[in-house]
């Protein structure tokens, strides 16, 4: 998400240790906890193709399954792919790409949006085979405290999707953004804070290397709550392009050019964001 190319979660104190293999065939040692289980997934702008489904089922449990263009795309590759990503045993984390706030021009404005789209969101799901009960992620780029006319937007397309008896879930950071004179805030507890009585699912991106392992496969990826959002269900621990300046610590599990890529596959298409979930099907998307 964002802009990769192929684009896009109180636990025992008892610890497993796995060796995890980095890019370019060094391995790192990361301990997670031993009593949880997480399963690994990865989100990508671009369909990879038919041929990659195999070796990508092999490392994931899940995939992101965009319902409109992604961040930055003029296409919807995903369409239509659904059955086929069924058959190859994947889970979903069904995705719809919201608006930015330029695209707001008031709350009673984006109000309206929020309700088309969210409108758009649910059409879409069930021409593609998604039964009601699906969480649908809106794709909330942008960070920090949210303004009147986002957060307007964003409880709009929540209660369009939850009337049509889907349900909601948010994509946003998890991370701490600046709150000028307030300090700091983290965006997925601003909208939690905000939201009411919604029931609403969170996925959270949090690259930083801590808490992140970096762009590393494991069999033992780390649980959503390590990312320090503990009511968040997805966890986006990896971006392609890499985000140096939070990455530094981590560096060397992402390829020499910056991007993640850790099936080594051909780019561009390959190119990935690493998500860890409570459920091989975050969405239950395959009913």
């Amino acid at each position: 998400m964002r802009s990769a190319p192929w684009s896009s979660l109180a636990l025992a104190a008892a610890v497993a240790v796995s060796a995890i293999p980095a890019i370019g065939g060094s391995r790192q040692t990361v301990r997670h906890p031993a009593a949880h289980r997480a399963y690994l997934g990865c989100d990508s702008n671009n369909y990879p193709g038919d041929a990659a489904l195999p070796a990508l089922r092999r490392n994931f449990s899940f995939v992101g399954y965009w319902l409109n263009e992604p961040p930055g795309g003029a296409s919807v590759p995903w369409i239509g792919k659904r059955a086929r990503m069924v058959r190859a045993g994947f889970g979903f984390l069904v995705l719809f790409n919201g608006r930015l706030e330029r695209e707001l021009q008031t709350p009673a404005h984006a109000k309206q949006v929020g309700s088309s789209d969210a409108e758009l969101a649910v059409h879409t799901a069930i021409r593609e085979g998604f039964h009601p009960g699906t969480i649908i992620f809106l794709d909330q780029e942008e960070g920090g405290e949210m303004l009147p006319d986002q957060l307007a937007y964003l409880l709009a397309w929540i209660d369009g999707v939850r009337a049509a008896h889907f349900r909601a879930g948010i994509y946003c950071s998890g991370m701490p953004a600046s709150a000028g004179k307030d300090g700091t805030v983290v965006t997925a507890d601003d909208i939690r804070g905000r939201a009411g009585n919604r029931d609403v699912s969170y996925f959270v991106y949090d690259d930083a290397c801590p808490p992140s392992p970096g762009c590393a496969i494991s069999d033992r990826p780390p649980a959503p709550s390590e990312s320090g959002v503990p009511f968040t269900s997805v966890w986006q621990f990896a971006q392609s392009p890499q985000r140096r300046q939070y990455t530094a610590a981590c560096s060397a599990t992402y390829n020499p050019d910056g991007n993640c890529d850790p099936l080594g596959f051909d780019r561009p298409s390959a190119l990935i964001d690493l998500d860890s979930a409570n459920s091989p099907d975050p969405s239950s998307g395959r009913r």
